[in-house]
């Protein structure tokens, strides 16, 4: 058998090199206001579900102010809970 066609089921992984951070560390923000619909709507994905961490880069203690500040924006209905489209 040659070994000269080597055929992957995925794409072989690419390694980014690019450091990740934590945008409020880095900018100095201190608070994260839900009633900024246009700015969490970053930490949402399409289907309206909370990105993680190692997707965001976000600290954890920003990540949970995030987490709170998406759930009270879809509380008061600045955001929606699910959706086939959001962005």
């Amino acid at each position: 058998m040659a070994n000269d066609n080597i055929q992957y089921v995925t794409a072989p992984k690419v390694e980014d090199n690019r450091k990740k951070y934590c945008r409020f560390k880095k900018n100095g923000i201190k608070y994260i206001d839900y009633k900024d619909a246009n700015f969490l709507l970053k930490f949402v994905n399409d289907q309206g579900k909370i990105l993680p961490r190692r997707l965001t880069g976000t600290s954890l203690k920003f990540q949970r102010k995030v987490a709170q500040a998406v759930k009270r924006a879809r509380i008061i209905g600045l955001l929606p809970y699910l959706t086939d489209s959001l962005k």
